[in-house]
């Protein structure tokens, strides 16, 4: 008869959990511990403080995933490994992606009796909330799976700047913050407080209503805006801006 091995990450064995082990229809048991046990030669005395060491159980592979109703798959980009002036960044340096490659769509959904399909198409350069979706990996590749919802603009070049927002997206940059206090200290980085108040870049097409006609966005590019403290998604220029992406009903005034 063949050889058999548990699998499964790291167990120990003791006296009192013998009895799951001898459920077990097995001609022969083997152990690193002990070699190659035959039937009728475990008992109790045999487990105590034995520790068993067995293969990791390998997930199945899958060739492809069809995203269902509004979901969209991203195939996530590479996070960066160095600096721009090549230093090596540790792994607890590297930056989480937000952005990559829109490899499937689903078939859209439905508002009030309007079917709509994804407002993004496969191959398009995207931009997603920080912390949404789901991750899956296959063929040799991370990928996320979210809603449309959850992608905040389409982005075909290398600078943020340049991103364009998707439904009721606002797309920001954020004015700089005070250096100095009324009293002239030099403030830090720490101690900076954060902005709230910034130019419109870029809007996107709006929102959709019950019957799926198209609401424009209450603000435009170039309006200087008051918005949610701590709302939104945080980007950095190439040119060491700092921008911000968030939902309209963030934006809390429009400032004159």
């Amino acid at each position: 008869m063949a050889t058999s091995q548990l699998t499964a990450s790291s167990v120990t064995a003791s006296a009192r959990n013998l009895a799951s082990l001898q459920g077990l229809r097995l001609s022969t048991v083997k152990f690193s511990s002990f070699g190659t046990l035959k039937p009728g030669a475990l008992t109790s005395r045999s487990f105590k403080r034995l520790v068993v060491k067995a293969a990791t159980v390998v997930a199945p592979k899958y060739t492809s995933v069809k995203p269902l109703g509004d979901r969209v798959l991203v195939k996530i980009k590479e996070t960066e490994e160095k600096t721009e002036g090549g230093i090596l960044l540790p792994t607890t340096a590297q930056s989480k992606p937000q952005g990559g490659e829109v490899v499937a769509v689903g078939e859209g959904k439905t508002i009030g009796n309007t079917k709509l399909e994804s407002s993004v198409k496969t191959g398009a350069q995207v931009i997603y909330s920080k912390y949404a979706g789901t991750e899956v990996e296959f063929n040799g590749a991370n990928h996320l799976l979210l809603k449309e919802d959850d992608i905040v603009g389409l982005l075909e070049t290398d600078d943020i700047k340049d991103l364009k927002p998707l439904n009721d997206r606002v797309f920001i940059k954020v004015s700089e913050a005070e250096e100095k206090t009324a009293g002239g200290l030099l403030l830090t980085e720490a101690s900076k407080e954060k902005p709230s108040i910034g130019t419109v870049i870029a809007v996107g097409p709006g929102t959709l209503d019950e019957e799926g006609n198209l609401k424009p966005l209450s603000v435009s590019p170039g309006n200087t805006v008051l918005y949610s403290k701590y709302a939104g998604n945080d980007f950095k220029g190439n040119d060491g801006s700092n921008y911000i992406a968030l939902r309209a009903s963030d934006v809390m005034a429009v400032l004159y």
